[in-house]
Parts: structure tokens; sequence; C-alpha cells
């Protein structure tokens, strides 16, 4: 079980010189599937702070760091872990949209969880993650570009609200999409972003009729209640 604490300030949260900006692609670079277990066996911590990843990923910035906040909620996880990982998606993707280096507050750069939950994350992940990235080439690279870039950041923004929100269904379908997304971005295919907006498309049509659902069903019960 794992408590939202605070561990040490990992050092500053604001991205350091040089930052390419809000997305950069793993484009010649090493893999995010290879980078994350290599953050995941960092000897010498027992306990992930999000500062941590922040800075470890800097280089890598919002696209990779969304990516991180939102795959939790697609696959079942310890307890704890998706409520420390969700905190941030609202603040980068509203980075992303306004087309910002990634910044969080230090209330959340502090929370963190355990190293061992982290790992087993990443232990489900990578190796979808990893094939995903043998799929993806730069393509339609328009749509991972101003201002088109922005209008993805506006669609994770409003996933991120969907997925904050106490909404049933409203976690696997929006994390998937954001997931897609951001690797698109990162990748600069735009035949995954398409996707992703696909995927996004469908996910707010499904919470939208359960919203819908539960809105019936609330009149319906006042009315019986009511006796018209």
């Amino acid at each position: 079980m794992i408590a939202p604490e605070t561990s040490p300030p990992a050092g500053p949260a604001t991205p350091a010189a040089g930052n390419p900006g809000p997305h950069a692609g793993f484009e010649g670079d090493t893999r995010l599937s290879q980078v994350l277990p290599a953050i995941a066996v960092k000897p010498g911590r027992d306990r992930i702070a999000i500062g941590d990843l922040l800075v470890e990923l800097d280089q890598r910035a919002i696209a990779a760091l969304l990516f991180i906040f939102a795959v939790p909620n697609t696959i079942p996880v310890p307890p704890g872990v998706s409520a420390v990982l969700g905190a941030p998606l609202i603040f980068l993707a509203a980075q992303f949209m306004l087309g910002r280096g990634p910044w969080l507050p230090r209330l959340i750069t502090e929370r963190s969880f355990l190293r061992l939950d982290f790992e087993k994350i990443v232990g489900k992940v990578a190796p979808w993650l990893a094939r995903a990235e043998s799929l993806m080439r730069p393509r339609l690279t328009i749509l991972a570009r101003r201002p088109f870039e922005n209008l993805v950041g506006f669609v994770c923004l409003v996933l991120a609200v969907v997925l904050f929100l106490p909404i049933p269904l409203g976690n696997m379908l929006p994390s998937i999409a954001i997931c897609v997304l951001a690797l698109g971005v990162l990748a600069r295919d735009g035949i995954w972003i398409l996707a992703g907006l696909g995927l996004a498309a469908a996910a707010l049509a499904v919470v939208s009729g359960v919203l819908l659902a539960f809105a019936y069903a609330l009149v319906f019960a006042v009315q019986a209640f009511l006796g018209t």
C-alpha cells in the first residue's frame, strides 16, 4: 500500500538550460522504453519523487512526462500510484498546450512512491512500449508542430481533467489516448497522433454517455421519490 507522502527535495523542478521545448523526440536518442527501466532500477533510493522524474526526463520534456503520468491508469497498479502520478497531468497538459517547458509546483514534485512499485509498472509497460516505438517513424510531421501540437495539448488537457475527476470509466480510455498522443509527438509520427485524437474522441463519447446515463437515472430517482 502506498502513501502519497513527500520525499526530500529532488532538485529544481524547472527545466535545465538548453531545454529543447515542450516536445523532444526519441529519434536518434535512447528510446523511452530503455530510459524508464534504467530509472526504475537505479540504486540508492527506496522511493522516487515526481521531481526525480522531472529532472531525469528533462531532455524528453512534456510528451514523455505525460506518457509516464498517464500510463499507470491504463493497467492494474498498486493502490496509490495512479493518485500520485495523476496530479501532474493537468499542469503538464496545460503547459504543452501553451508551448512551454515542463514545470511543476514543489507540492507535487516532492510527492513520491515506492521505487519497487514504479519498477513493476515499467516491467509491464516497457515491452509494449518497445513494440510501439518500433512501429513509429516521422511522418505527417506537420501534426507534431505548431499550431497542431497546441491543439494536441488542448486535447490532452481535456482528457487530463476527465481523468482527474471521479467519473466511472473515466480513467482507462482517456489515459490510453494521452499515451498514444504523447508517443506520437515524441516520434513526430502524425499517424499515431491521428490515432490518439480518434481515441480521445471515443473516450470523451463514452464518458459523456456515462454522465448522461447517470443524469437520467438521477432524474428518474427524483421523480420516483416525489411520486410524479
